[in-house]
C-alpha cells in the first residue's frame, strides 16, 4: 500500500523512482535533473540494487553447478520477482485513499503457497494480463519442480485450489486461470545407511 512516508517532499514517490530505474519512464523527466531529493532517492535505490545483486550473485555461486541448474533458474527468477513490479489498485471506501499492492507481493504470495506444498518448489511465476486495470482477467503462470515420488497430478490440482483460495483472500485480482507447468523432477535426498 502507498503511505505518506514513501512520498518525497517534491511530491514524487519512491515507487515512481524505482519504476524509472526499471523502465526509464517518469512523469516529469526534467524534474529528476533539478530535484536533490529525487537524485538522492535514485542514488539510494541504485546502491540498494547493487547490494541486492551482490547478495544474489553470492547465493547463485553457492547454489553449485551441474545438476543444480534448476536452483540457478529459481534464484534468477527470484531476482526478477523481488522488484515491486506493476502497481495493482485496491478498492477503498474513502475516495481520498489510494490503496495499492505490488505485483511483487502477489508473486511472493504465489511462491509462498507453492513452497508450502509438500514435494513442490516454485520456479518462474508470472501474472499475465493487465493487473493495473481492476477486473481485468489475469492468468497465473507457474513453473513447478516436484520431488521424485510425489504424485504430479494430485499435487498440481491441490496447489491450484490452494493458490485460488489465497489469491481470492489476499488480492482483488480477477483470476481467470492458474496454469501450472511441471518443468523439473528433483531427486529426493537419499538416506545413508
Amino acid at each position: 500500500m502507498s503511505t505518506s512516508h514513501d512520498t518525497l517532499g517534491c511530491g514524487h514517490t519512491l515507487e515512481e523512482l524505482s519504476l524509472y530505474l526499471d523502465t526509464g519512464d517518469f512523469p516529469d523527466p526534467g524534474h529528476l535533473d533539478s530535484c536533490p531529493e529525487c537524485r538522492n532517492g535514485l542514488d539510494s535505490l541504485r546502491r540498494l540494487s547493487t547490494a541486492g545483486s551482490e547478495l544474489f550473485s553470492s547465493d547463485l555461486a553457492d547454489a553449485g553447478s551441474g545438476s543444480d541448474d534448476w536452483m540457478k533458474n529459481i534464484l534468477a527468477n527470484l531476482k526478477l520477482e523481488l522488484r515491486p513490479g506493476r502497481t495493482i489498485p485496491l478498492r477503498s471506501e474513502d475516495p481520498l485513499d489510494r490503496l495499492t499492492e505490488t505485483e511483487g507481493s502477489v508473486l511472493a504470495l504465489v511462491r509462498s503457497v507453492t513452497d508450502s506444498t509438500p514435494g513442490a518448489v516454485a520456479g518462474k511465476v508470472r501474472l499475465e494480463g493487465d493487473v493495473t486495470v481492476p477486473g481485468e482477467a489475469i492468468t497465473v503462470n507457474l513453473d513447478l519442480a516436484v520431488v521424485f515420488g510425489h504424485p504430479l497430478l494430485g499435487s498440481a490440482t491441490a496447489l491450484r485450489r490452494d493458490l485460488g483460495e489465497a489469491l481470492a483472500r489476499h488480492t482483488e485480482l480477477n483470476i481467470a486461470a492458474i496454469d501450472i507447468t511441471i518443468t523439473d523432477v528433483i531427486d529426493a535426498p537419499r538416506e545413508e545407511s
